[in-house]
């Protein structure tokens, strides 16, 4: 299961989506997410899936690997697909004692289901084709407008690069824990729910002393650099727009409009 976390790992391939500017990828992001979460009706669907096909066609990056990322989040998925079950109220089509399940929220259900594993794929595939340096520079040039209200947007873009970066450090980390205490015999599986959360103490115990490990020795790192903030700092590789770059914001705004008159129409 720990193995199975994608969300923060980089995976390098030689594609048109791993060639854009992160920029361009960002902004593609939150307009699927945005859109994904107003999906009510087939069409929709249809386009939103068809979206999603075909970035992950382009990014050449294997759909198994992708969809590893899902099985994070399972339980989770069960959890919202049963509320929506159990609590939407309708029309019912299967009643056991005080628990009904009714068309409403069968449907809801389902649509939840859809938005949850889209989201999850699509910012998957944005932190799979992109560095974390590229993420964090895309990320400061596009909120770069806010320094003028004096937003500590350089701060904030270093804080998500931190971020991504010790979340597969951390996963190996708990990884490592997991094996070292099952061969002192520990038990993660077996027992009831208490015993479950007990056995998890040998791993989260040395897991924060890692984590505050790592974060000082990255401080001292960052202090012995003489790193001060943005103010004055250069770009190595600054971001520049390329023609593909505008060829995807076109294709993003066709998308935009496609949505718009499925939602104004139907």
């Amino acid at each position: 299961m720990i193995r199975d976390i994608t969300i923060g790992q980089y995976y390098p391939a030689y594609s048109v989506i791993h060639k854009l500017d992160p920029r361009v990828k960002l902004l593609g992001t939150v307009v699927y997410i945005v859109t994904v979460f107003f999906i009510n009706d087939l069409p929709g669907l249809i386009l939103a899936t068809l979206a999603l096909a075909g970035v992950i066609k382009a990014s050449t990056v294997p759909f198994k690997y992708m969809i590893r990322g899902l099985k994070a989040i399972f339980v989770l998925l069960l959890f919202t697909v049963g509320l929506n079950m159990f609590l939407t109220p309708g029309e019912a089509i299967f009643q056991l004692g005080f628990l009904k399940i009714t068309q409403e929220g069968v449907v809801l259900a389902v649509q939840m289901a859809i938005r949850l594993v889209y989201l999850i794929i699509g910012s998957t595939i944005m932190t799979l084709t992109t560095t974390p340096n590229n993420l964090t520079d895309g990320l400061e040039k596009s909120l770069g407008m806010l320094k003028k209200i004096h937003f500590p947007v350089h701060e904030l873009a270093m804080t998500m690069s931190i971020a991504l970066r010790f979340i597969p450090i951390l996963t190996d980390e708990t990884d490592k824990i997991m094996k070292a205490q099952q061969a002192r015999c520990a038990d993660f599986e077996n027992g009831n729910l208490l015993e479950r959360i007990k056995s998890l103490i040998p791993i989260l115990v040395p897991l924060f002393i890692s984590a505050i490990r790592r974060a000082n020795d990255l401080a001292m790192a960052m202090e012995a650099r003489c790193y001060h903030g943005g103010d004055g700092r250069t770009k190595m590789k600054p971001l520049v727009y390329a023609k593909r770059d505008y060829i995807a914001y076109a294709l993003m705004l066709l998308y935009i409009l496609i949505w718009a008159a499925i939602k104004v129409w139907l």
